[in-house]
């Protein structure tokens, strides 16, 4: 297989490079129900090599995957097995990734998109490691910085279960493609001044400890989470949010350190990136819904209602400001207004300063940032109110 490093892949299911592989058989024995409790408490855990195989779900990525499968070829750590999950796929994913030196994992029957696809794989490949092995979910749009593995695999320990990327969008799209970048570098700048913890284990890319996926699982067999019996829920619009929660529940940390960086795509038009929003957005009400109050969730929750308070406010500021100014006239100045007014555009600016001049240049005009956000506060209550309604929401693919 080219480009395989053969270190440690003794026991995984390597199999000849032009085999597809199918989904596992649904009738084969389960694993006894407890025995991700016993292994929690394995003392040997961090002993001896640890392997790594990555996983990258893909649906008719023919033109991407290529790139992604190299981004992990590349890496400083590289995985010891690829596997490119195709998933109900009409065109070449499946040739294309065995022509760079990927496994491939075909679906069988799948109907609940990413998170089915994942599980079946996930099935396939977990019984072949151990529980201090790693298993890394990548999306097919993205790429890995060179040094994701190698910087995930020394964030882990005892008390950390999964680490996530740092998401960045890749270049063009113009002017949109632009704000949603200066978005995700404010995102990567949150996390890194609050010491890499993770809000979200982004589908972008996560790497897993192989026990920590073990357990999920039985906790979902017992009732303790929902979404299922395996390991992603299959009642989440946002499989990578509901995965976040979970892990949290059983009591470990989530991490997303800055060394942990991706490359993804951003939405070429208004019509899908409002898809892709009111998905993550709609995703994540509901996955609060079904959790609860919980003393993992109560984060989450108050993150919710702020950004419902801030984006009304936001809101009634706007419609004071143009009803007063059409009324009496432009209300001139106030120095203590103006003085907060450049601190947020300040803040804005510094918050940027990674994505280039352009990114620094749009947030001091402030008007484009401000119709973006605009857009968003329309996703969010779009969201909440499909949510109110019980509506359902299609997964729609971008």
């Amino acid at each position: 297989m080219p480009g395989v490093n053969h270190q440690h892949t003794r026991g995984l299911p390597v199999l000849h490079p032009t085999t597809t592989v199918g989904a596992p058989d649904p009738r084969s024995p389960r694993p006894h129900r407890h025995a991700a409790r016993r292994a929690h408490a394995a003392p040997d855990e961090f002993d001896g090599p640890q392997r790594l195989v990555a996983l990258i779900p893909a649906h008719n990525e023919q033109d991407r995957i290529a790139d992604a499968i190299q981004g992990l070829w590349r890496q400083t750590r590289r995985p010891d097995l690829i596997v490119v999950v195709a998933d109900n796929c009409t065109d070449a994913t499946a040739e294309i990734a065995v022509a760079h030196g990927a496994q491939v994992f075909a679906t069988q029957g799948n109907t609940h998109k990413k998170a089915g696809a994942l599980n079946q794989a996930i099935a396939w490949v977990l019984p072949h490691l151990e529980d201090r092995d790693l298993l890394l979910v990548q999306d097919a749009d993205t790429v890995l910085d060179p040094s994701f593995s190698e910087t995930a695999i020394g964030t882990f320990n005892r008390k950390v279960g999964a680490v996530g990327g740092v998401f960045y969008g890749e270049d063009g799209g113009g002017l949109l493609g632009l704000l949603q970048r200066m978005e995700f570098h404010r995102y990567a700048w949150e996390l890194e001044r609050s010491g890499g913890k993770a809000q979200v284990l982004t589908g972008t890319g996560t790497m897993f400890r192989a026990r920590v996926l073990r357990e999920v699982r039985v906790a979902r067999r017992d009732g303790v989470l929902g979404g299922g019996h395996a390991y992603y829920s299959l009642a989440s619009l946002t499989e990578d949010d509901e995965m976040t929660k979970a892990v949290k529940t059983l009591g470990y940390r989530t991490m997303s350190p800055a060394g942990c960086a991706v490359t993804t795509e951003v939405m070429p038009t208004l019509g899908k990136l409002w898809h892709q929003r009111l998905r993550w957005q709609r995703g994540a009400l509901e996955n609060l819904r079904d959790y609860g109050w919980t003393r993992v969730t109560a984060r989450y929750f108050l993150q919710q209602f702020l950004m419902g308070f801030g984006a009304l406010s936001f809101l009634v500021y706007l419609t004071y400001m143009v009803t007063y100014t059409a009324l009496y006239g432009w209300p001139g100045f106030s120095p203590f207004w103006t003085a907060i007014g450049l601190v947020f555009v300040v803040e804005k600016t510094v918050s940027v300063r990674r994505a280039g001049p352009r990114a620094v240049l749009m947030a001091a005009l402030m008007i484009p940032e401000m119709l973006y956000d605009l857009f968003q506060h329309a996703v969010y209550f779009s969201s909440l109110w499909g949510l109110l309604r019980r509506s359902e929401e299609k997964w729609v693919a971008t």
